[in-house]
Order: C-alpha cells, then structure tokens, then sequence
C-alpha cells in the first residue's frame, strides 16, 4: 500500500479549513486545475456515503475515481474511492489555539503491476508534490477568509 501523508498550519477557524474543503466552489480554488470534481447524485455534498467523481483530465484518457464519503463529523472527510486506485483520501482539521492544522493523508492500492509500475516510475513524485501544492493553495484560500 503506498501512502502520502502531508499537514499544514493555516492561520484561520477549523471551520474556516473544512469550509474549504467541503465547499465545491472553494475546493476548484486550491485543487489541481487538471482535476474536476462532479457529484454522483443531483447535488454535490461531503455527507457520509454520498458519492463524487473525481477526473483527472489528461487529453485521450480522463481517468476517474468514485469516491465515497466513509468518515465524516466535525474536521473530519474521508473519501475512499475505486477505479485505477483503491484506497482513501482523509482530510482531518485539527483546531490549534492560532489557528488549524490540516493533515492530508492519501492511501492506496494498485493492484494492475503495470499500473503500479508506471505509477512509481512516473507519477509518485509528481502526485505528491501536487498534494504539496494543493495544500498550499488551500492554505491561500483559507486566510484569504479570515
């Protein structure tokens, strides 16, 4: 199981970060722009067992994940999804008395050895520091709230 796990201090209300996660305008602000999120069902929502599809929009193939709500109460999502991965995307906001620490911890399973292999040698790096990157960014979004 390969796992990424990355955290950021961002200086505003747990609230405030969850916001940011939750919110599907706010998340197109600090997610990678080849990425796009649409909900499964009529509206989108971060509510336990609801469904999103995640496409990463490379030109031929767009890729996608379903994912699944599997965890969900105050500063906390965790997505688990299926598709070329299997695995879970948790988000956990952790309230701090200046401000929020958000952990980003990504798990997952290959299970086509060509997959994998292709994934080791040509996209671990570049995934996580585009989570890196993302978390950033959601970090910008965030204290631009405040």
């Amino acid at each position: 199981m390969g796992v990424f796990e990355q955290s950021i201090f961002i200086n505003a209300s747990a609230t405030t970060v969850e916001r940011c996660i939750c919110d599907r305008t706010l998340m197109h602000q600090w997610l990678n722009p080849a990425l796009r999120c649409e909900p499964m069902g009529e509206t989108w929502s971060t509510d336990l067992n609801s469904q999103t599809r995640f496409i990463i929009q490379v030109p031929l193939l767009q890729p996608s994940l379903v994912s699944t709500v599997v965890e969900r109460r105050p500063g906390l999502v965790v997505w688990a999804f299926t598709g070329f991965f299997v695995g879970q995307d948790r988000w956990e906001c952790i309230p701090d008395a200046t401000g929020t620490n958000l952990v980003n911890r990504f798990e997952f399973e290959i299970s086509n050895p060509l997959v994998a292999f292709g994934f080791k040698q040509f996209a671990a790096t570049w995934t996580k520091q585009d989570m890196e990157a993302q978390l950033k960014r959601l970090k910008q979004v965030a204290e631009r709230m405040v």
